[in-house]
């Protein structure tokens, strides 16, 4: 029996995708879970009991393109779920900058594949559909989930075939899922763009160092993506007529390690004007970040990371007033970023020339109020005195 009070639902903005926010106090049976639960945060990870999933409630996920994440509550106290979801890959040719193009391999036809957001203890049901238009066999490896490579071993699509997975969602996090067909087609389907994040919330929301709650009014996801576009003797970048037909010269330009080409969201200046994130002042805006290959260094030009769970766990309490953190290779981080002034804001990696001479960056506009007391311009410039 759930008992619930809630407080009036918020209605947030994710790049014109609608997020539900509901905070809500419950009590709840421990029927779903064993261990007691210390104030804030866990000394050792949840055990969570088996379920008889066929008694269970099930909820469709719509899923939507990056940087929008799906409808959602923060919070959720409730019996385990069993949250559906339906990827179909596309192999599909993209223009990554002006002139430049890329046979990306895609869940949902997007680079990065769409954001999934449940909650710990939830059950996640894929299924994933590999269209007869396809050349190539995909499958998919949750970070997420434990056993079968990820899923990998058990999801394998030939063109024309689908396939269901079923893993529960133990670890709150944020975390990356990508294509592991095996061997070195592992690196090339994720350089190719085939890569993705899920987001496990904690069931009483995220919460700050002291175990208080934290709520967000708008969230994003960014993913970043490396390219290694093959160039031909002239030095200009090479375009190829099918997904396959680019392998070996990929696998070339793959093993220098240096990118031709590092965006945010899949392409040149996705995220920079029209695709700009937006905010107001007074808000906490999440960001979720992931990078699939390489590292990264977040940073927010005119702000920081009030809250940033680095690694991605949210079991452990938040790093607090960071300039700039670390996203290790494979992994996602999630950052909270209190808007205090109005204005234009990057977020980019601080490797400045990844950001800069490459295009790893945002742009977040912010309106509301200047406030005087946090900068002021003193004097404008002038002549020398």
């Amino acid at each position: 029996m759930v008992k619930m009070v809630a407080r009036k639902p918020e209605r947030l903005s994710t790049m014109g995708v609608a997020v539900l926010v509901v905070v809500l106090s419950l009590s709840v049976g421990a029927a779903s879970c064993a261990g007691e639960q210390a104030p804030g945060y866990l000394a050792s990870p949840t055990v969570w009991e088996p379920e008889d999933v066929s008694g269970l409630v099930s909820v469709t996920q719509e899923l939507v393109p990056p940087p929008g994440m799906p409808r959602h509550t923060q919070t959720y106290l409730g019996r385990p779920r069993v949250v559906k979801i339906r990827m179909e890959i596309e192999e599909k040719e993209i223009e990554i900058a002006p002139g430049v193009f890329i046979w990306a391999f895609t869940f949902n036809g997007t680079v990065p594949g769409p954001l999934v957001v449940v909650h710990e203890g939830d059950y996640v049901e894929l299924t994933l559909v590999n269209p007869a238009t396809s050349e190539l066999l995909h499958n998919i490896d949750f970070h997420a989930s434990i056993g079968a490579l990820g899923g990998g071993t058990l999801t394998h699509v030939a063109p024309g075939q689908e396939t269901v997975l079923r893993f529960r969602a133990i670890k709150p996090g944020v975390f990356v899922y990508h294509c592991a067909p095996g061997g070195t087609m592992v690196p090339w389907h994720v350089v190719h763009g085939m890569n993705g994040a899920i987001m496990v919330l904690p069931r009483e929301g995220l919460k700050d160092p002291a175990g208080n709650p934290v709520v967000y009014d708008r969230a994003y996801y960014i993913g970043e993506q490396d390219y290694y576009v093959p160039r031909d003797e002239g030095g200009e970048f090479k375009r190829y007529d099918s997904p396959a037909a680019s392998l070996g010269d990929d696998l070339e330009a793959m093993r220098t390690l240096t990118p031709s080409h590092i965006v945010f969201n899949g392409v040149t200046g996705a995220l920079q004007g029209d695709g700009k994130l937006t905010a107001d002042v007074g808000e906490n805006v999440l960001i979720v970040h992931s990078q699939a290959n390489r590292q990264s260094y977040p940073h927010l030009i005119g702000g920081h990371g009030d809250y940033v769970w680095e690694r991605g766990s949210f079991n452990n309490p938040p790093a607090i007033d960071l300039e700039t953190w670390d996203i290790a290779a494979g992994s996602a981080a999630a950052s909270i970023h209190t808007i205090r002034q109005p204005g234009t804001y990057v977020y980019l990696s601080h490797n400045l020339i990844e950001a800069f001479a490459y295009d790893a960056k945002a742009i977040l506009e912010a309106e509301g109020d200047w406030n005087d007391d946090l900068m002021e311009q003193v004097r404008p410039p002038a002549g020398l005195r």
